[in-house]
């Protein structure tokens, strides 16, 4: 299939056209997390184009997954959703390399998993992960792509760009104080990382096509239920 008939109607924006396609083919992203976030995010950067996404994950597909978690079905429950997920892309898209590695992101193992990417998307659920991609976004000096859920709400950012680029502490200072909060909870409706994974996958093309997204240094928020969306500077 040509690119030109595949990519044809994002080629028709200024905002991406032929040069920006050419910078998604040869762009590379860590995705850690092919759940609820992950899956949206991975979905729609391989249908755009992007080059090369290496996902990281080491849970398995469960029932509980399918209502939001878009890549996997029944005859997958139970097993590894990196390479499902693996599977499943690589039938969209023959040309973007999908790399499935089924582990958890350590201190160990995280700058040799980032080493060569362009960014760094969380599709996570844990503030110890989100930490971790913040430092080695500040380390390595990658931009790192934040979002969050929970219920109908949602949120993203994008950190590490612009002169004094914005982190993850900034949101959580006190990293201490953070790791001992209780868990948020599990309670989700599944659209709202549909419309997460979504905005993240879209602040991506816009760095990668050579644009400043338009979350870099802030927070944006949305509530489903009222249809409430606001975007912070801070």
């Amino acid at each position: 299939m040509k690119k030109e008939e595949r990519y044809a109607r994002q080629l028709l924006l200024p905002e991406i056209g032929a040069a920006g396609q050419e910078r998604l083919s040869r762009a590379h992203a860590l995705l850690v997390g092919v759940g609820g976030l992950g899956c949206p995010i991975a979905q729609y950067l391989v249908g755009a184009g992007i080059g090369r996404l290496t996902l990281v994950d080491d849970d398995v597909v469960s029932v509980s997954n399918l209502h939001r978690q878009i890549l996997y079905d029944e005859s997958q429950v139970g097993e590894p959703k990196a390479l499902m997920a693996q599977r499943r892309l690589s039938l969209l898209n023959s040309e973007v390399k999908v790399e499935a590695h089924v582990c958890r992101l350590t201190p160990e193992n995280a700058e040799s998993l980032a080493a060569g990417c362009d960014v760094l998307i969380d599709g996570c659920d844990n503030f110890a992960t989100r930490f971790l991609l913040d430092d080695v976004s500040e380390r390595m000096g990658i931009p790192y792509f934040y979002g969050a859920v929970r219920g109908f709400e949602g949120q993203a950012a994008v950190f590490g760009l612009g002169e004094t680029p914005l982190r993850y502490r900034d949101l959580h200072p006190d990293r201490e104080a953070t790791l001992k909060m209780p868990h948020p909870g599990k309670q989700v409706v599944g659209m709202a990382p549909a419309v997460v994974g979504s905005v993240l996958a879209t602040q991506v093309v816009q760095y990668v096509c050579g644009r400043n997204p338009s979350l870099a240094g802030r927070l944006w928020t949305i509530n489903l239920l009222t249809m409430e969306s606001a975007a912070f500077e801070w």
